[in-house]
């Protein structure tokens, strides 16, 4: 993790129609049209304040919250799925995580989820879907401790793999609590291998951990077979474990 960022914790703180117009025409209007697109992410995207750290990527915070056995769609998790705010600075993550709840004083099916500014944490995002995650299921009261950390490593750049991370994911459930990372591409082996391996060493996890490798295609994919078996509810999007009792 770079030094700014350590330093700083311990203070607790469109169609192509050619029938109309010339192709120069054409041409100006699309100019217009990307350059009104490109200001108005640039207005929405947050920025570093003057004389803060900034990270090397914006992140957008996101919690979800849902009762268990309750039949969900894509469209009612999306609704359900709410927006904490995005920050691009280690002064502006501090505001924000240093006013929120920790994970292990969560009730219910409740999660946190921390992506980097633009994706959305569903395995139908662009960025998600030819991905993967590494799932940890931890005990109860270990949760807050382990998503502190997983987060600190992720925004500190401590994986080391260039663009290749998404988000991160911890999910609050009754008897156990599960933790996940998610990157963008799951059949690139000495990626995910190297993203394990860092997981392992920025949690402290015992040798005997169970750490799960999952795609975001076989996810969608058991969801559809439970969906067609049990007569048509799924949750696309979220942890099966939030509805199913396993992940």
């Amino acid at each position: 993790m770079n030094n700014k960022f350590d330093a700083l914790k311990d203070d607790d703180s469109g169609d192509h129609d050619q029938e109309q117009g010339s192709p120069k025409d054409n041409e100006k209007e699309k100019l217009e049209d990307d350059d009104k697109e490109q200001s108005i992410t640039r207005r929405k995207m947050v920025v570093p304040g003057p004389g803060e750290h900034p990270l090397q990527y914006n992140y957008t915070f996101w919690y979800s919250r849902r009762t268990p056995g309750r039949p969900a769609s894509t469209q009612s998790y999306e609704q359900n799925i709410k927006q904490i705010g995005s920050f691009a600075s280690v002064e502006q993550f501090w505001r924000f995580y240093s006013h929120m709840i920790r994970p292990g004083d969560l009730t219910g099916h409740s999660d946190f989820h921390l992506f980097k500014e633009g994706i959305k944490p569903m395995w139908e995002d662009d960025a998600n879907k030819m991905g993967g995650k590494w799932i940890i299921r931890l005990r109860k009261g270990l949760a807050s401790r382990c998503w502190e950390n997983l987060i600190l490593a992720m925004l500190g750049e401590q994986f080391m793999v260039g663009e290749e991370i998404c988000g991160a994911v911890v999910s609050v459930r009754f008897q156990e609590d599960i933790i996940s990372i998610w990157n963008k591409t799951a059949s690139d082996q000495a990626t995910t291998a190297r993203i394990r391996d860092t997981l392992r060493r920025v949690l402290n996890l015992p040798p005997n951990t169970i750490m799960e490798y999952k795609t975001h295609t076989d996810s969608i994919k058991y969801v559809c077979v439970l969906k067609r078996r049990v007569g048509g509810w799924t949750s696309p999007g979220q942890d099966t474990s939030a509805w199913i009792g396993t992940v």
